[in-house]
């Protein structure tokens, strides 16, 4: 049996004992072929997981992106939250972390239209975090504004700022 190409990046494998001639190779035309093969793989195998339905821009909306700065006192936190009514988020927290739960969907049924695409029927997000300091949970509050969750958790027992200080040797 020898490999030899049939179509574009697709190798096939041709039976020569009825040609009785034999096809001759290099030494690395074989790497070549397996490389050939491994990348036709990997692209169709990208083809069945990563469909436009699946897209990393997607999945991405599944943990939305959020931003935490530790102020001192309190920890602030934004979480991109675009499109989605307070009354559908839901926030959990515990001394020591919060969860952050999504579910909106569209219940519109337009029967008159003849869609072509549609992508906005559901969206979930979550995003759970662990803090390294204990929250006072009796005073978190949250406002949503232009789709951006701003989470204020203000902490138990607010550790002291320590400066470096430039020590002199003597």
């Amino acid at each position: 049996m020898a490999i030899r190409k049939n179509k574009k990046d697709k190798l096939a494998v041709r039976n020569e004992e009825n040609e009785n001639k034999m096809m001759q190779r290099r030494p690395y035309d074989l790497w070549t072929d397996f490389d050939k093969l491994f990348d036709q793989f990997r692209t169709n195998f990208d083809d069945i997981f990563w469909s436009p339905a699946t897209s990393l821009a997607n999945i991405s909306q599944r943990t939305p992106p959020m931003d935490i700065a530790d102020l001192g006192d309190k920890y602030e936190m934004h979480v991109e939250m675009p499109g989605i009514p307070k009354d559908d988020i839901n926030i959990e927290v515990t001394p020591n972390g919060i969860e952050i739960s999504a579910d909106s969907e569209t219940t519109e049924e337009d029967k008159d239209k003849n869609w072509l695409k549609r992508e906005r029927s559901s969206v979930r997000y979550y995003r759970s975090l662990e803090l390294p300091e204990e929250l006072e949970t009796d005073k978190i509050d949250a406002e949503l504004k232009d789709g951006i969750l701003k989470i204020s958790m203000p902490k138990l027992e607010p550790k002291p700022e320590h400066k470096p200080r430039k020590i002199n040797i003597k």
